[in-house]
């Protein structure tokens, strides 16, 4: 998925720059009105080249020129990439006005991380197909993880976990050999959107690696320095 993210707020967007790359997806920054709109022309005139969806995640309050006339500028010329507007003015008038002129969502700040995933997701897979329903056991190797009655074995032993535990171990085994990063771990198991520099994820992680992969082979959680954690057969 390609981003543009138009975001004057430096905090804000280094936050959001992070997270979703290390999500996987490329993303593009433009911290004015007029940087942001130049950005999205350009993306809109490359994107029947891209297989890859395109969406345009758009601050109302910028500097030159406001969100608000960004979206309406490029409904006005054709332009169809999928809008999410982010803002702190959260009254019904405001969020009526930003749909009216073109968003197709709108997500009031401060938000959660994982509610911005699952916006931006929703966009992107808008015409595609619904995805089947969900196991009720996950299967990784010897570990299987029965999501019904929330009990955890590896090799048939079974293995106690905190509840956190299970959900850290849950998001993992959900797609095998993902990568995840701090950030989404942090807005999933947590649900917070504090720095992600803290260590709690790592913490956390040690002692699930503790319980399921020691005095088992192989091990099934890995970490790639920097970037996150994944759960696979090696």
């Amino acid at each position: 998925m390609n981003i543009l993210l138009v975001e004057d707020d430096a905090r804000i967007a280094d936050f959001l720059l992070r997270g979703l790359r290390a999500e996987g997806w490329r993303v593009e920054r433009a911290a004015t009105g007029p940087e942001g709109l130049a950005m999205a022309r350009a993306a809109a005139r490359q994107a029947q080249a891209d297989d890859a969806p395109t969406i345009l995640v758009l601050d109302l309050m910028l500097p030159g020129l406001g969100g608000l006339e960004v979206c309406q500028t490029l409904r006005s010329e054709g332009v169809s990439l999928p809008v999410l507007m982010l803002t702190a003015l959260t009254t019904l008038e405001d969020r009526v006005a930003g749909l009216r002129l073109g968003a197709d969502d709108y997500l009031c700040k401060p938000f959660e991380f994982e509610e911005l995933l699952a916006r931006l997701e929703a966009l992107a897979r808008r015409g595609r197909p619904t995805r089947p329903r969900a196991s009720a056991q996950l299967t990784v190797a010897d570990l299987v993880f029965d999501r019904d009655r929330m009990r955890v074995t590896r090799a048939g032993q079974p293995i106690a976990l905190t509840a956190r535990e299970l959900a850290l171990l849950e998001l993992l085994m959900s797609a095998p050999g993902r990568l995840f990063s701090r950030e989404r771990i942090l807005a999933t198991v947590w649900g917070t959107n504090e720095d992600p520099l803290t260590n709690i994820v790592d913490v956390y992680i040690r002692r699930l690696r503790s319980k399921i992969d020691e005095g088992f082979e192989p091990p099934l959680i890995h970490t790639q320095r920097g970037l996150g954690y994944r759960l696979e057969r090696p």
